[in-house]
This record gives C-alpha cells, sequence and structure tokens, in this order.
C-alpha cells in the first residue's frame, strides 16, 4: 500500500482587488470584481503562506524542513517548471480551499553538483468543485562555484508566428513579488542576488514569464484546458525578451537568441 504523502490545505476568498492591482501593474485595464472569472494562473497572487522571519532561509523563503518539503541541505531555490489542468475557472471573490501534496522528491548529482527536484501537487476547488490542478516543479542546489564556467543557454527557436517584446525593471518585480507574496530576494535584493547566487541582476520571476505566455496563449487560442511550460535559463530585470508563439507552442527568446522558457498549451 503506497503511503500517505504530507499535504496541507489553505483557504483563500480571492479579493478581486489584488488581481485588480496585478492587471494594472501588467498596464492592462482593471476588469475584475466579484464572479468574474479570474484569468488563468492569477491563483498565483492567493493562498498566501506566511512566515515569520526566524521560519525564514537567508533568501527570504520560507526554510525547508517545516511545512511540506524537507531539509534538503541545499541553499539555492529555483521553480525549474510546471503543468496545468484547468477544469473550470476560478472566480474572483469566492471562497476557495487549495489542497497540497508533497507529490515527489528526488536527488541527483548534476554539473554543478548535487541537486534536489520536488514536486507539488496544488488542487483547487471553489463550491465542492474541482477548478484547477497545478503540478509545481522545484529545484534546489548549491552554492555556484565562482570559478566555474557559466552554463550555456540552450539557443531558443526562431520559427515564430506570432512576437510580442517584453521588458521589465525592479518596481514591476518588486510589485510582482509583493502581489505573490513572494520574499525571495534574488528579485528584489540586487547585492544578494549578484553577489551570494551569482545573477548578473535581479532575476524575472519564472512564474512571471509563465503567467505572460499563458496570456498570450488565451487570447490567441481561447480558453485553456492544459498548459505546461519548463524554465531554460534565467532573464534579468535590464534585458527586454519576446514572448514567441507557432501553434500550440509557446517560447520565451532572450538576448542574444536564448531560450529562457518553453512551454505548450491546449486549448479548451
Amino acid at each position: 500500500m503506497e503511503p500517505e504523502r504530507p499535504s496541507e490545505i489553505q483557504f483563500d476568498h480571492l479579493d478581486p482587488a489584488r488581481a485588480v492591482a496585478f492587471q494594472v501593474a501588467m498596464g492592462e485595464t482593471p476588469a475584475i470584481e466579484i464572479g468574474s472569472d479570474l484569468p488563468p494562473f492569477f491563483h498565483q497572487l492567493y493562498f498566501w503562506s506566511p512566515r515569520p522571519p526566524s521560519k525564514l532561509g537567508r533568501d527570504g523563503h520560507p526554510e525547508t524542513g517545516q511545512g511540506l518539503i524537507p531539509d534538503l541541505g541545499l541553499p539555492r531555490r529555483m521553480w525549474a517548471g510546471g503543468q496545468l489542468r484547468f477544469d473550470k475557472p476560478l472566480r474572483a471573490g469566492i471562497p476557495a480551499e487549495r489542497c497540497s501534496i508533497l507529490q515527489e522528491v528526488t536527488r541527483k548529482s548534476g554539473r554543478t553538483g548535487p541537486l534536489a527536484f520536488v514536486t507539488l501537487r496544488h488542487e483547487f476547488r471553489q463550491e465542492d468543485r474541482l477548478c484547477l490542478t497545478e503540478w509545481q516543479d522545484l529545484v534546489y542546489r548549491q552554492d555556484p562555484d565562482p570559478n566555474a564556467p557559466l552554463p550555456v543557454p540552450p539557443p531558443a527557436r526562431t520559427d515564430e508566428t506570432d512576437c510580442e517584446n517584453v521588458s521589465y525593471d525592479s518596481t514591476f518585480l518588486f510589485r510582482y513579488s509583493a502581489l505573490t507574496f513572494n520574499g525571495h530576494r534574488i528579485h528584489y535584493d540586487l547585492d544578494y542576488a549578484r553577489d551570494v547566487e551569482g545573477y548578473a541582476g535581479l532575476v524575472v520571476h519564472g512564474p512571471l514569464l509563465a503567467q505572460q505566455l499563458m496570456l498570450m496563449a488565451r487570447n490567441l487560442l481561447g480558453p485553456l484546458r492544459e498548459f505546461a511550460f519548463r524554465a531554460s535559463s534565467p532573464l534579468m530585470h535590464f534585458e527586454t525578451a519576446e514572448l514567441c508563439r507557432n501553434g500550440q507552442e509557446f517560447w520565451v527568446r532572450g538576448p542574444g537568441g536564448r531560450q529562457c522558457m518553453q512551454a505548450k498549451a491546449s486549448p479548451a
């Protein structure tokens, strides 16, 4: 018999004001009120899990070893990708439940040393009906070796039929961190991002890139049934990128033609 996986349940009323604030931060016309269908992936704005300062790691995230994720002994955390299955839109202002399950923990050894991969499954319900299932893939790793050569990112495709330029600044990244209650310092603390984790600048949130690809997919394909994405290389706050699409495949192309994220959408 398979052992029961660790899980936790949270509740949220999905305040429309938070979704409106995000639309404004993205430069969109605010159009969400009580009862409105939330755009795909807007659930990232909700179900906060605040921890006191004593329970945070050096990076501003909750320390591992509390809650669902075990102590992995690795200091750097990254959102590697995810998959979503949409059954019914979540609606703003309506009480909702999120059940989170620790689905898998895998340890491996890579070129940069030991790695740990964590998969969380989140099930979102409203009015006792399953609306959304999300698989969230996280990776934990060691601090970078300053003497090691930088990894070479994969090249992005160039056969897009649709393309949008996007740019970011520290204000936008800070507002997204605030709206999602994401304390990860790589997104707003330049000294930490550069001197501790070895990035060239502030890191654009992977979920923010996925969010923009999802909105692009919805606008071009209509309502979504499934969406899967995988991060390839980080994008910095001072860089301009391109959101690209060919058929049901989407990707983020960074400067120099590097691939930052790839994704696939399936319409409803």
